[in-house]
């Protein structure tokens, strides 16, 4: 989900793991040279996902990384099956009003725009929570976490699995 922190926390885990960060999001804008926001407006959710699943597909076939994706990217079956057949796939699960703190003051996403931006992010939240516990893995987001704790914590998770991960010492 949007607020979640998949971008620090896959930065911190990149680094602690000496392998590239890369954002699915930050590829798309690069490659449509607009803002996500901007291609929702002009060309739709649907030509969003199908750019998206390309990126997602090249990225994992090209790179060995941390890949965070757009909140929405995991709804697509499509896109569950090509992470999990690249690598991992990993649920930062944070409880709504989590997510709602670090989002509510930030006007960069689109799916909030909306009159009532709460409304809109806690029906998005109960839509995507089932698709999101299909995650190989889950590891929880918790207020007091650092970035540097939830990078931790998402590392021994990783280490669970010997066919993602080496021990990093």
């Amino acid at each position: 989900m949007m607020g979640a922190g998949k971008t620090a926390v896959g930065q911190a885990v990149a680094h602690a793991l000496s392998v590239p960060f890369l954002d699915s999001d930050q590829e798309i804008r690069k490659a449509a040279n607009m803002e996500i926001a901007d291609i929702f407006a002009r060309d739709g959710e649907a030509f969003f996902r199908d750019r998206e699943t390309e990126v997602i597909t090249r990225l994992l076939e090209t790179e060995r990384c941390v890949l965070s994706t757009g909140g929405g990217a995991f709804l697509t079956k499509r896109n569950r099956e090509v992470i999990s057949r690249a690598g991992v796939s990993v649920w930062l699960r944070a409880d709504l009003d989590l997510l709602w703190q670090r989002v509510r003051h930030k006007d960069t996403r689109p799916l909030l725009r909306t009159s009532n931006p709460f409304a809109t992010l806690s029906q998005l939240y109960h839509d995507r929570v089932p698709v999101y516990a299909l995650a190989d893995m889950v590891v929880e987001a918790r207020p007091e976490y650092s970035i540097t704790r939830m990078s931790k914590e998402v590392i021994r998770a990783l280490r669970s699995r010997p066919d993602v991960i080496e021990k990093v010492e």
